[in-house]
């Protein structure tokens, strides 16, 4: 096609070319043409070169000639031997089907014949073995006839009325009905009779008589009456166990415990009975009506818990010395609140430890015996339910509701206590407040775990922040309000720590509010760190403790153990606002006229001056050995981090009023030079006697000192804007032309044409 294109272009090229009479226009078509030559020469050349190749292939293609016919006719066979294949292999299935389902036929009448034959022997052997008293042989036989489809074998065989297949489905239902009446009255007389090999005989045959329920109805409640009569036993011979008796602080959990591990004993023994001849999945009704029998035993324990332990009228003391203040005659004897509370948490703790088995029990065979998931979660929900709902439950999550009000009365009072005997030892740095306090809550908080009810935990954790946050927390805070007195001599600071109580008696009044005010500031920055140890060690407890309960009360847990720990935030303030107080009465009165003294010190100086100053500085060693002596008789007052916190207040104090002073000084280069030197010196020295970084506070002031040793103004801007490298600049641009303005040397002028 290409080729006739080009021809026809070329043919219309000498056509036009005719009539063309224009020597332009004739070279026009002349270049035309030779292009069109030249494309059909390589055109030619290009088909020329592959001349050899087309040859060889077709040359090959002669030669597979003869192939292809073979593989033609070779094809034509196998087409229609898999033709014949295929109608032989339909015939054949056709014929296999037929087989199977004579087979079928054949099975299905021998099945018929075989249970024919079943039913005549179950027939003959029934009669039998109730003549034999053979229970379990006939009850295996009416097992053999039930199993058996009565319909199909009326169909299959002559079952009219008088039939011999008639009279022996008449005999083995007679005989069904015999020996389930025979079985429920014999498994009944050998409960009567306390026979527990009979008992256990009959309880195999239920579920040959198909009445699974029933069997395993009977033998709970046989099982549940088996720990009745020892459970009353114990209660009344544990009643008559005198106060003097080491273990009458907890006969009540002793007897309870004793239930539970009957039950436990129970269930453990006779679970493998129950899934040998019942199957798995059936354990759970057993489960409930020993459950129940606990519920009626646990009533009456708890009643006679109450009545024993005047339960309900401590209660209601508590309540009422809660709403109202009662003297302290009129209150409970916490001594006696502090055994009852540890009993209740010992209740509630074997209480769990039953549900918690019994529950696992129950599941576990559930998820062996069911197969559905729908019907397997459907189980697992009614036994959560069940369990959760029972009256043990019910009874222990009221007896927990009444501990948490009478564990939080109990803290609460025993941490007042504890505030109102505070008394600080000689030579020591904290009172006994601290010490005490924590202890009890610790106590308190760690019963309530080892109570193992999420709900009681969070409670008491809460109560705990409340009693910490506001009680203990309040009471240092009023210690502080009053403030540190004025008029203090910081050089007889040790002296006060160390002589403030002789002979039990403060020497002053002034004496005494100063070391009530400085040992409750240490008593707060050691609340701090109690709250963070007291936290972690909780937190590991319930980790371990509540490791398998579900997501949601670990989230429960984990956020009020958070509470907790954000509480030390609330102490920091109390240290923040004491310091605060000492910094108005006492820091700052002795640390500004230090460092106005200043201002007495010139700066203007000579080169003369300069030297002098090197070997005898008319400010900063006065300044320095004056701080000194204020630093190292609180130092003996204070615990490490509070000596370190206060170092940085009177830095702060210090940089504050240095600030202020600077700019009503002014100074030549060496004036600033000499700044710069007192600066560093000072820096030095409160570095010297902290572990806390302190350089940060010294920024604005060595900005400053840096800006009063420039040359000439126009300097600052080798240090000001993108120029500054790593600096940060602390001083605004207002404040970098006061403090140029304060060198006698630089000209105002300049000052304000500079570009900051």
């Amino acid at each position: 096609m290409a080729g006739s294109k080009d021809d026809a272009t070329s043919s219309d090229i000498l056509e036009a070319a005719d009539k063309l009479t224009d020597i332009d226009k004739m070279k026009e078509a002349l270049d035309r043409l030779c292009h069109e030559e030249e494309i059909v020469n390589e055109e030619l050349n290009s088909l020329l070169e592959h001349q050899s190749l087309l040859e060889n292939k077709m040359f090959a293609l002669h030669k597979m000639l003869p192939n292809l016919h073979v593989l033609d006719s070779d094809a034509k066979q196998l087409s229609t031997m898999i033709s014949f294949t295929s109608t032989l292999a339909e015939n054949v299935s056709s014929k296999v089907r037929q087989l199977d389902v004579a087979k079928s036929h054949v099975s299905d009448s021998i099945q018929r014949v075989e249970d024919v034959l079943d039913l005549k022997f179950c027939t003959d052997g029934v009669q039998s073995a109730l003549q034999n008293e053979d229970y379990e042989k006939a009850a295996g036989h009416v097992h053999r006839f039930l199993s058996l489809d009565e319909n199909v074998l009326r169909m299959a065989g002559d079952a009219s009325e008088g039939s011999p297949l008639d009279t022996s489905f008449k005999m083995l239902h007679e005989a069904e009905e015999k020996l389930k009446t025979i079985v429920r009255n014999k498994f009944d007389a050998s409960v009567h009779s306390g026979d527990v090999a009979s008992v256990e005989r009959f309880f195999k045959i239920f579920p040959l008589l198909r009445l699974h329920e029933e069997g395993l109805t009977k033998f709970g409640k046989y099982l549940a009456a088996q720990f009745s009569e020892p459970v009353g036993k114990t209660l009344s011979e544990n009643l008559k166990i005198t106060d003097d008796d080491k273990r009458s602080n907890i006969l009540f959990a002793d007897v309870i415990t004793t239930m539970f591990e009957r039950i436990a004993r129970i269930v453990e023994t006779h679970q493998p009975l129950v899934e040998t001849f019942y199957g798995p999945g059936k354990l759970d009704i057993i489960l409930m009506l020993l459950q129940k029998e606990c519920d009626r035993q646990a009533r009456t324990t708890i009643k006679e818990f109450r009545k024993r332990r005047d339960f309900d009228y401590k209660v209601q003391q508590v309540q009422q010395s809660m709403l109202f203040s009662k003297s302290s005659n009129e209150k409970l004897d916490f001594k006696q609140l502090d055994v009852l509370l540890s009993e209740l948490v010992l209740l509630n703790t074997r209480a769990e430890l039953y549900i918690r088995f019994m529950k696992k029990r129950s599941l576990n065979d559930i998820d062996v015996g069911i197969q559905d998931v729908e019907l397997k979660k459907e189980k697992h929900a009614i036994v959560e339910r069940n369990f959760n709902n029972c009256d043990l439950s019910r009874l222990m999550q009221d007896l927990i509701g009444n501990y948490i009000l009478m564990e939080e009365y109990f803290m609460r009072e025993m941490v007042l206590k504890a505030v109102s005997m505070d008394l600080a030892e000689e030579n020591s740095l904290y009172s006994s407040m601290v010490d005490d306090s924590f202890f009890i809550v610790k106590k308190s908080v760690r019963r309530a775990i080892s109570s193992s009810s999420v709900d009681g935990v969070c409670a008491m954790l809460n109560h705990a922040c409340t009693i910490l946050e506001q009680d203990f927390r309040e009471t240092l805070y009023s210690k502080l309000r009053p403030g540190f007195p004025s008029g203090f001599d910081f050089s007889q600071a040790y002296n006060l720590m160390q002589s403030s109580f002789q002979q039990g008696k403060l020497s002053s009044d002034t004496e005494k509010a100063k070391t009530v005010f400085l040992i409750t500031l240490n008593n707060a920055e050691a609340s701090c760190d109690y709250i963070k140890s007291l936290h972690n060690s909780l937190e590991a407890e319930v980790a371990q403790l509540f490791r398998q309960c579900s997501e949601q009360n670990k989230a429960k847990l984990e956020t009020c153990l958070n509470d907790l720990g954000s509480v030390s935030a609330r102490f920091k303030d109390v240290i923040e606002f004491g310091f605060s107080q000492l910094s108005t009465s006492a820091i700052k009165p002795r640390i500004k006229p230090l460092v106005e003294a200043l201002l007495s010190s010139n700066h203007n100086i000579t080169e003369d001056e300069f030297s002098n100053y090197e070997a005898n500085d008319p400010w900063i060693q006065n300044f320095i050995l004056n701080l000194d002596g204020m630093l190292v008789s609180f130092k003996a007052s204070f615990t490490v981090n509070n000596y370190d916190r206060f170092v940085g207040v009177v830095t702060n104090e210090i940089t504050a009023q240095l600030e202020k002073t600077v700019l009503k000084t002014t100074f030549n280069r060496l004036g600033g030079l000499q700044f710069d030197k007192e600066l560093r010196a000072l820096a030095s020295y409160l570095t010297s006697v902290t572990t806390w970084t302190i350089r940060d506070k010294f920024a604005r002031l060595t900005q400053m000192a840096t800006i009063l040793n420039l040359e000439r103004v126009t300097e600052i801007l080798d240090y000001w804007g993108p120029n500054s490298g790593p600096l940060t600049w602390r001083l605004t641009p207002t404040e970098v032309r006061q403090a140029l303005a304060l060198r006698v040397d630089f000209r105002s002028e300049d000052i304000r044409r500079l570009k900051l």
